[in-house]
């Protein structure tokens, strides 16, 4: 299996990731599908959504292996959050 290197900085990778989804995934995807993920090929804005984090871009990279693949979570800001808030803490 050939490891895939990076064709872009971090900066230029989630930028080219955010306005696709804003731009052209996000109307398509929104309605329906809150918390579902979407992995994006940022160099054609091929798309595919799923319940979790691993099996959208295994979907993705089935079609595509060669993808450069950006998530994200539908309705979230983040995929993932990281630490813990309890429900009864006021933030």
């Amino acid at each position: 299996m050939a490891v895939r290197q990076p064709r872009h900085s971090k900066e230029e990778f989630a930028q080219r990731g955010d306005e696709l989804y804003e731009t052209q995934i996000r109307p398509q995807v929104e309605e329906g599908n809150h918390g579902k993920i979407v992995a994006i090929y940022i160099e054609t804005g091929a798309f595919e959504v799923a319940d979790n984090s691993l099996t959208a871009p295994k979907q993705l990279l089935k079609r595509l292996p060669e993808a450069q693949i950006f998530g994200i979570r539908i309705g979230h800001r983040a995929v993932h959050r990281f630490g813990f808030r309890s429900p009864t803490t006021s933030v």
